[in-house]
């Protein structure tokens, strides 16, 4: 089924999102996968579509009223599950997967890499040591690095590039 819109969306890797107050966690996650994401819990429903529509960005929201306003591209989310939201986003969007981990999960600006001599003394000793990827969010100043978590995340991301259902990985998401 298409997403609930006044015009239908084009599926692309270059996807904009904006993302209501109730889908928090969907938002870190699309942000992980690389697709530009903006939320804050703090926007109401007339903030969140001026933005979609003055940014072209498509509309998530868990919330039917919002979801059947004209004049703006919206996508109704059905579950509270993440791994559903995901799987529901792949399908009804065609969407592969954007560009992994090249964004803050945080504040959503494009990750820059950085070398390891320019971390040392700001991540921890034994990192430092045993890492020799590294990213910095040139807004919030936040380090990344492909550390035990990564591990798990990448696999929940290769089932979802690949359009296998994103369960894969044990245990929930956080």
């Amino acid at each position: 089924m298409p997403p609930d819109t006044d015009s239908q969306s084009t599926p692309s890797k270059e996807m904009k999102f904006i993302v209501d107050g109730m889908l928090g966690r969907l938002a870190k996650w699309l942000r992980i996968l690389g697709y530009d994401t903006t939320y804050s819990a703090h926007l109401d429903d007339n903030q969140l579509v001026r933005l979609a529509r003055a940014e072209g960005r498509l509309l998530l929201t868990r919330d039917r009223d919002l979801s059947r306003r004209r004049g703006v591209q919206c996508l109704f989310i059905k579950s509270d599950c993440l791994d559903e939201q995901l799987d529901q986003i792949h399908a009804e969007l065609a969407l592969t997967g954007g560009h992994p981990f090249s964004r803050c999960p945080v504040c959503n600006t494009p990750l820059q890499k950085v070398t390891k001599p320019e971390l040392e003394g700001r991540i921890p000793p034994h990192v430092f040591r045993t890492h020799t990827d590294f990213s910095v969010c040139p807004n919030c100043d936040k380090v990344y690095w492909p550390g035990t978590h990564w591990a798990k995340m990448r696999e929940k991301l290769i089932g979802f590039r690949f359009g296998q259902p994103s369960r894969k990985p044990p245990g929930p998401m956080k």
